[in-house]
Order: structure tokens, then sequence, then C-alpha cells
């Protein structure tokens, strides 16, 4: 078999590589990163040849041993009613941060560097259950001790900022694409309490100098396997170690806050706005709210992938009345979104025949997902007095798939996996409840959550659904 790479392309890129120029730095260059903002980075490069992307992983070389023998060349399938497969060549370089430092240092303090993405996940920002840099992390306590050799995406991004301030350079701009709540704002304070901690000028400079804007970004991009690589074999004839499958839905939602000669993201469909959180909301509690509700209850009731448990009658039933009766009257729509027709657009998404989207993976890192996706809108729907019977429905399903992962011995994947398998174990609402840094106190604590939740968890256990 022939192997992806520069020299095999059949067809040529719409670009030529070495005239592209590495001006943007991404940490976290997994599935989605590869799915999304580098698909539109990628049609960019045609026109603009000056946004090549330097991909960073913080510590495991998988992404990189898998492309850098492809010239980080791999193929992105697009699946729809027709499917697509196209190939990407906007990562130019790809190095590991735990054994590339200092090139990864060098790179952030180039003055080429303009733009700093990040898809690392919410457990990559180190916070407290608060929102605010956890400075006990020893992530972070490592960052503090040694700051020219972080760990942490937090301590690259002071280290890398630091960088160009000693040598008279701008700041980046730096750009959180994770499904955190006003994302960038979030990021920006974490940055500067580092480095607050760190040297109290460098703080200054970057509150006041550096650019933070939000972002929102929204595509179905279900896991890699087998099945993939052998289906992109036989539709191009080369073989690629890691592919990347995505709905052909994409949406990318950005604050217009990018600064002087920013990459005109506007020309290959970026949302620019100054309204992001109104769309980011709407994502979280629609998209990501309906996604958690389904994968923990459709886990507890035998399917195995979002369209299979959007074919349960029952259970696709209760998730559109969630969404429409519960959720949406929790947001304020932004100009241009419609949030019933938003509702129907995402349930056919769920449904398309194309996407074998796994419960499993969307299961992942609960205990980070669920606040953000679930209990805010439960605190909203309770402040108004509206109830929360179907709201709280994937956190009593979350609990009763913990249980029964624990008990089975299987693996969860989640930064707290150890403390959750011994909470499934012991079982029990309280054991769950007492998880402060999922349930905040003052939500456990409080009868009129901690009653409808009673009644969905002992429902939960025989996977029943409320009318």
């Amino acid at each position: 078999m022939t192997r992806l790479s520069l020299a095999s392309l059949p067809l040529p890129l719409a670009y030529n590589r070495d005239d592209t120029t590495i001006r943007i730095v991404h940490f976290g260059p997994g599935a989605f990163f590869r799915a999304h903002q580098a698909s539109y980075i990628d049609d960019l490069l045609a026109t603009d040849p000056r946004w090549a992307i330097s991909a960073v992983a913080l510590k495991t070389s998988g992404v990189r041993n898998a492309l850098a023998p492809q010239d980080g060349l791999y193929t992105l399938v697009e699946l729809g009613e027709t499917t697509r497969f196209r190939v990407s060549g906007a990562i130019r370089e790809l190095l590991v941060a735990s054994e590339d430092a200092d090139r990864v240092a060098d790179r952030l303090a180039s003055p080429d560097t303009r733009l700093v993405t990040l898809t690392v996940t919410e457990k990559g920002y180190c916070l407290k259950g608060d929102g605010t840099l956890d400075l006990d992390h020893p992530d972070i306590r490592h960052d503090l001790a040694e700051p020219d050799r972080p760990v942490s995406v937090i301590g690259w991004l002071v280290e890398g900022l630091s960088r160009r301030r000693a040598a008279g350079l701008p700041p980046f701009t730096t750009l959180s694409c994770d499904n955190l709540p006003s994302n960038g704002s979030k990021l920006k304070a974490t940055v500067v309490r580092l480095a607050q901690a760190r040297d109290p000028a460098l703080a200054r400079w970057i509150a006041a100098e550096a650019r933070f804007p939000c972002s929102m970004v929204d595509s179905i991009t279900p896991a890699t396997d087998d099945a993939l690589r052998a289906r992109v074999l036989a539709e191009t004839g080369l073989e690629d170690a890691w592919p990347i499958q995505r709905e052909t839905f994409t949406q990318w939602v950005l604050e217009d806050d990018l600064g002087p000669d920013a990459p005109d993201l506007a020309s290959v469909g970026v949302t620019l706005t100054h309204d992001v959180e109104a769309w980011e909301a709407a994502k979280l509690r629609l998209l990501n709210g309906a996604h958690s509700t389904l994968a923990y209850v459709g886990l507890l009731r035998g399917h195995e992938t979002v369209r299979g448990a959007m074919a349960d009658a029952e259970l696709a039933s209760f998730v559109r009345a969630m969404m429409l009766e519960d959720i949406a009257p929790t947001l304020h729509a932004p100009a241009g979104l419609d949030i019933p027709a938003y509702v129907e657009a995402l349930l056919a998404r769920f449904r398309n025949p194309a996407i074998a989207h796994r419960l499993s993976q969307v299961a992942w890192d609960g205990s980070q997902k669920l606040p953000i996706r679930i209990l805010g809108t439960v605190s909203d729907a309770m402040a108004a007095g509206r109830p929360v019977d179907r709201l709280i429905v994937a956190m009593a399903a979350w609990m009763r798939f913990v249980e029964r992962q624990a008990r089975a011995g299987v693996a969860i994947t989640d930064p707290m996996a150890e403390k959750l398998v011994e909470t499934g174990l012991r079982g029990g609402l309280a054991a769950f409840l007492a998880l402060e840094a999922v349930f905040p106190p003052a939500l456990a604590n409080n009868p009129a959550f901690a009653g409808p939740l009673r009644n969905a968890y002992d429902a939960m256990q025989s996977s029943s659904l409320p009318a």
C-alpha cells in the first residue's frame, strides 16, 4: 500500500505548501480541531498562504507519529447525503511539547506567530469548580516552579507571552475553541492569574495588551476507527494512519476582536459577531445538553450510537420536548438564529444516517461537561420558577451509568475517574451529590433540585423517562 504524502497525492492541494508560512500555533491537535478549525484554515490557504499551522500536542505523540510520515496531511471525510473525501494540508509542523520544548517556545516567540488556538477540552484549563485557575493543580505548581518548561497549556501561553514581551514583540491573539462558557474571557482571566503568580508586571502587560476573543464551534465528529481507515483506503487508494470524519455541517462563531493583521476568516465562512455568548449558550445548552442526555439515557437503554438513540421514539420525543419546552425558554436568541428551527435542524443532524457517533464517546468526561451543559440551564429554570424534571434526567442517567461501569469493572473516561469509581461502587444519590466539583453545595442542598433528581435517579434504575 502507498502511504498518503505530498509525493503520493493524485491531485495537488489548492495551494503550494512551500509557499505557506506558519502563523498559527495550535495546542491540542485532536480529531475535532483537524475536522473543524483546520479545515477552515485549509480553505483560507488557497487565497492567503500566510496562515499555515504548527500543531502542538502537550504530552502525547500519537498525532505526530501518525501524521509526520504523511507530511502532516490527512483525509477529512465529510458525511452527509453525499460523502466527500478531501485532503487537508493546513498543518505544516507537528510538535510534542514534552519532547520539543525549545521548538515550541521558539514558535510562540516567533515574530511570524499571530494567532494561538486551543482545543484542549475543559480539563486542560486546570480550573477549580468556581471556574478560576487552580493554583494547587499539579501542572500549575510545576509551571510556577519551572516556568521555562511548562506542562500545562496555560503555562505555555504565559511563557510564550513572557518571551514576546522580553523581545519587544506584540502579544499573539489567543483563541479558545473549547466548549466553555465565555471561553475567551475565562482563558484571559486564567492566563493573567498564572502570570500574576509569576510576575505581576507580565500580568499587567497581558491584561492590557493581549486579545482573547470568545468563540463557539460546532460539528459532530465521530471517532476514527479501522472501518474509516479502510473506507479511505478503498476510496483514495492511499493508506492514511489517522483520517478524520465529521458531518457536513460545520459552524464557527467568533468574536470580532482578532486584532491587526488577522486572517480573513469571514471569507471562508466564519461568523464574526459581538454576541458570541448568545450563540454559545444556544449550542451548549441545546446541542451539547441534548447530546449528553442522549448519551447517558441511550446507553442505559441499550443503544450504541446517537442515531440509534434517536431511533428510540420515546427517547427522541423526550429530548425534543426538553429542548423546546425546557431549554429554549432559558435562551436569548442572537440576531440570525431562529431557535425552533435550530432545534429541528439539530434533531435532523442527530439522525444523520451517514454518522455512527458512538454514545460512549459523547459520554467521556461527564464530570467536566455536565455542570456546563446541564446545570446552568437547571439553575436558570429554577430561578424562573419552571420545572426541571426533564432537565435533570441527564444527571440521574450519568449517575446510573457511573454505577454500572464501576460495578462491571469497566473503565470510565473522566478526569475524576478514580473518585467516580469509588462513588459508583458505594452508590446512592447522596454519594454523588457530595461531589462538589460537579454539584455546587447550594444546588445539591436545594429541595427544588434534589427532589426531582431523586425521582429521576429512581426512574433511571429501569431507564424510565418522565412524560
